[in-house]
């Protein structure tokens, strides 16, 4: 077995053992986690998790490794476990916080860790103080839902070692980076929602300390690579969902006029729950955007940066996506009343809620994503080197006139929420004009020397997709939300037509949540087995019969103005009789003003 194998599964078995002993102790000294307001969690938990967590991983280490060059790494953990543990205990004021973290990152880079992202010893300097205390903050905020901070910090570091490994050769960093995802992983086993014990801050803070510190070059283990891409990228795409977290936390309080030390349930797990999906659900949604993040960090590691580059700036993108969409889930009740006081700037709440500069910005990344794919779909090997100056000679120009013809078609008027076929049109007109006035102008201006008419055509087909992907993407991830929904009231929708796809939009939506859809009924035979918005039609009313006597669904709603006045009145009896809810969805206009 190797010797990673081996501590991790020793690591393991101790902190399965040590975590009841932690717990016992932690309700004997009351130091336990109670319900606030401001607080996720609705029963009194015990903490000291973190204690587990941090023993394990230092008493093995010492134990079973060789520390000589882990001494300096051993030591600023310890202190920042003492620190969070004393939080833990007597409630520290942020900023006392901030001091130590702050003292502690000096001592790393005192010691020689640093992040590697700039030439200058000054700005690397810098960088790095800030990379390991927002690092290790980072995680400290995510240890807001039962098992978030530790499944994350379990797949971060589960990433970071893949990546290092074979290129490492089992050194003392990798070895004791295995002993800190048994410990780990023996506390989840207990943190698991319903949680049985909390990490707090002492547990938190050691994690994310050791999460920043092993990302960097050490003075005894320079990871080496000659991947700018991986320098540069690979540590932020291994812990990017603390990094996203927390800057929307940070944010969307500023924007609101709270303080960012304040807690709230404003993070990216509370807003999943808030639009529909239960804790367990948001928390995996979670782990899997990082399983994806740490897999392309992995890529990026170990292939060339010919197709690497295009997969992290899409996965970036995506995920900028997906933290502005969780943006708008609203989470403060007195929002208004903060920005109608006046706390927030008219330019900040301007730019807010007039959002089509970034979206110019978006699709302006798109279009340059889309013309390097083209070419490397084009042009493969040392071709493409012949071909790559011809492509960076012409981007600034494809850009430019794409952003333009977007704009004079109407491309930057719509409203991602409600994106639809017609919208879709629109986003071809701008790419048809944008793709034609660029071949114009190229030939033109270069009279199309050494450019390909097939490099245009792949490339208006990748920024199509690019652009009706992202606008899509709203609409995607609250349905799928949606259909992660556990509660609410199991609805079925009969009649399987243009009433019925008004009847989901209207009793779907996610300001509703009361509703879960099983399905349409519909008594035309040509619909059977036919899926409608995703939604099966489960058949006919002799089926709709048979689900209302088994107690399988809770709500009925008629959608369609074609049922028989005979069968709606045996269906308002068998509801009646089965305790099932039936409404009729009426569409009308009700004048207000009457002409002629």
């Amino acid at each position: 077995m190797p010797h990673s194998a081996r501590v991790f599964l020793i690591a393991l078995v101790t902190s399965l053992a040590l975590v009841p002993i932690c717990r016992a102790l932690a309700i004997r000294l009351d130091l336990v986690a109670r319900p606030k307001e401001d607080r996720w969690h609705g029963r009194t938990t015990a903490l000291l998790g973190g204690v587990a967590i941090a023993v394990t991983t230092l008493v093995v280490s010492l134990v079973l490794l060789d520390v000589r060059p882990l001494a300096v790494l051993l030591g600023g953990v310890t202190l920042m476990f003492a620190l969070g543990l004393v939080d833990d205990i007597v409630s520290l004021k942020p900023y006392t916080k901030l001091v130590g973290e702050i003292a502690v990152a000096s001592m790393f880079v005192f010691f020689g860790y640093r992040l590697g992202w700039s030439p200058s010893l000054t700005i690397d300097t810098v960088l790095t103080m800030l990379w390991i205390v927002g690092l290790t903050n980072a995680l400290n905020l995510l240890d807001n839902m039962d098992g978030l901070c530790a499944g994350i910090a379990l797949v971060a570091g589960a990433s970071l070692l893949l990546a290092m490994g074979p290129a490492s050769g089992g050194t003392p960093s990798t070895s004791y980076l295995a002993v800190l995802l048994g410990a780990t992983a023996g506390f989840l086993v207990y943190n698991m929602h319903p949680a049985s014990i909390f990490m707090g801050d002492g547990g938190s803070l050691f994690l994310g300390l050791n999460l920043a510190v092993l990302t960097l070059n050490s003075p005894n283990e320079v990871h080496a690579s000659s991947n700018v891409l991986s320098i540069l990228v690979a540590p932020l795409l291994v812990l990017l969902v603390p990094i996203l977290d927390t800057s929307l936390v940070t944010a969307s309080r500023l924007l609101s006029g709270r303080s960012p030390a304040q807690g709230g349930r404003d993070h990216s797990s509370h807003r999943l729950v808030a639009i529909g999906l239960s804790e367990r659900r948001a928390v995996a949604v979670l782990w899997g955007l990082a399983t994806l993040g740490g897999a392309l960090a992995i890529a990026v590691r170990r292939l060339d940066m010919s197709w690497s580059s295009v997969a992290v700036a899409l996965f970036l993108l995506a995920m900028i996506i997906f933290a502005v969409y969780l943006a708008h889930v609203r989470v403060y009740e007195d929002t208004d009343a903060v920005l109608l006081s006046g706390r927030v700037t008219p330019v900040v709440f301007h730019f807010v809620y007039r959002r089509r500069v970034a979206e110019v910005l978006l699709d302006a990344c798109l279009c340059a994503i889309a013309y390097y794919s083209a070419y490397r779909l084009r042009f493969e090997g040392p071709e493409f080197s012949v071909f790559f100056p011809a492509f960076l000679q012409s981007l600034p120009l494809v850009v430019g006139v794409q952003s333009v013809a977007l704009f004079m078609v109407g491309g930057y008027r719509g409203v991602w929420r409600y994106f639809g076929l017609m919208d879709g049109v629109t986003f071809v007109k701008g790419v048809f004009l944008g793709t034609t006035v660029s071949v114009f102008l190229i030939v033109l201006t270069f009279r199309f020397d050494k450019y390909s008419r097939g490099v245009f055509v792949v490339y208006a087909a990748l920024m199509l997709l690019a652009l009706i992907g992202s606008r899509a993407s709203f609409r995607l991830i609250s349905e799928f939300a949606h259909r992660q929904r556990p509660a609410g009231r199991r609805l079925i929708i009969y009649g399987a037509g243009a009433g019925g796809a008004a009847a989901v939009r209207e009793l779907l939506s996610p300001a509703s949540g009361l509703y879960r859809m099983l399905g349409f009924i519909d008594d035309d035979p040509a619909m059977a087995r036919v899926r409608m918005q995703g939604y099966p039609v489960l058949g006919d009313f002799a089926s709709l019969e048979s689900l209302i006597q088994n107690g399988a669904v809770d709500t009925v709603v008629v959608s369609t103005h074609l049922i028989d006045v005979d069968r709606l009145e045996a269906l308002k009896a068998m509801c009646s009789d089965h305790q099932v809810a039936l409404a009729r969805l009426h569409y009308r206009l009700d004048p207000l003003v009457a002409v002629g």
